[in-house]
């Protein structure tokens, strides 16, 4: 696989056109259960899809892999990407850290994951959501986890300003359930959710789907469980030379929405606007200059 960046289910995706109909069978057992469909033997892997080894050994060769052994190796390095903790991460970048300033290197890498997320990102799926987030007979719901919990109340505050009927799910996840109780067919149901992925999430974009609701998640290059719930969603670069993984890339996009949001209700927007300037007027609580 010669492009870094892509994962193996990406290439299945890029490659399903050109595979026989044995060979999408195959191709659509390993992607239910990806990536722990494709970590067993290759007998396990055939048989699970109810094709013969051979099948197997020329589909991985047809997306661009040396062998089975090749195809394998590049799944365990997902998983073992997608569970990496802060520790990990630091020292596998402190090993290969350049000689330029941090300022530098942290510049490049964000560079350079915008660039590769906005050549994935497809432009009519932005207009969409941006679409549905304007709608406003659609609740919108808002979560996030233990780190990214900030990239949805940064969301949540903006469009609460912008439009009505807008909701912030607590941290508690025991209560969730009472969320998803007033949750009609058709609202939205905004997750984010990188990588060491929350189950409780996955949980709770299940019951949300239950009830009617859309799913629009914000996720990481390798994709959260809860991608298989979503009608929409955006992968987004998020390494940097840091423990950490980076959200620049998140929040350009959510910014972006937060603008085409505003754009196309502006009018009322604007008036929501100032009715709240009003009451920070009356309330005090900005002290004015001058």
């Amino acid at each position: 696989m010669t492009v870094a960046s892509k994962t193996v289910s990406d290439v299945i995706h890029s490659h399903f056109g050109v595979l026989t109909r044995a060979e999408k069978q195959l191709a659509e057992s390993l992607l239910d259960n990806y990536p722990v469909s494709g970590l067993g033997s290759i007998t396990t892997i055939a048989e699970n899809a109810g094709v013969s080894t051979p099948t197997v050994v020329r589909m991985v060769q047809k997306l661009g892999f040396k062998g089975y052994p090749d195809f394998q190796a590049h799944l365990h390095q997902e998983v073992e990407a997608t569970i990496s903790n802060p520790i990990a991460k630091h020292d596998r970048w402190a090993s290969n850290a350049p000689g330029t300033h941090i300022l530098n290197r942290f510049a490049d890498a964000i560079i350079d994951n915008l660039r590769q997320t906005l050549t994935g990102l497809d432009t009519a799926t932005f207009d969409s959501v941006a679409t549905l987030l304007s709608d406003r007979k659609r609740n919108l719901y808002f979560v996030g986890g233990r780190i990214t919990g900030a990239l949805a109340e940064y969301f949540f505050t903006h469009m609460q300003v912008i439009r009505p009927n807008t909701a912030l799910l607590s941290a508690n996840s025991s209560s969730w359930p009472q969320y998803v109780l007033n949750m009609n067919p058709g609202d939205l149901l905004i997750i984010f959710d990188i990588r060491r992925y929350e189950q409780e999430l996955v949980s709770l974009a299940t019951a949300a789907r239950n009830s009617g609701a859309e799913i629009i998640i914000f996720t990481d290059q390798w994709a959260s469980p809860a991608t298989k719930l979503a009608r929409h969603t955006f992968r987004v670069q998020i390494e940097a030379p840091s423990a950490w993984d980076s959200s620049v890339v998140t929040l350009f996009i959510v910014e972006a929405l937060i603008e085409a949001v505003q754009n196309s209700t502006w009018d009322e927007t604007k008036e929501r606007m100032k009715t709240l300037e009003g009451l920070f007027e009356q309330t005090r609580l900005f002290r004015k200059l001058g």
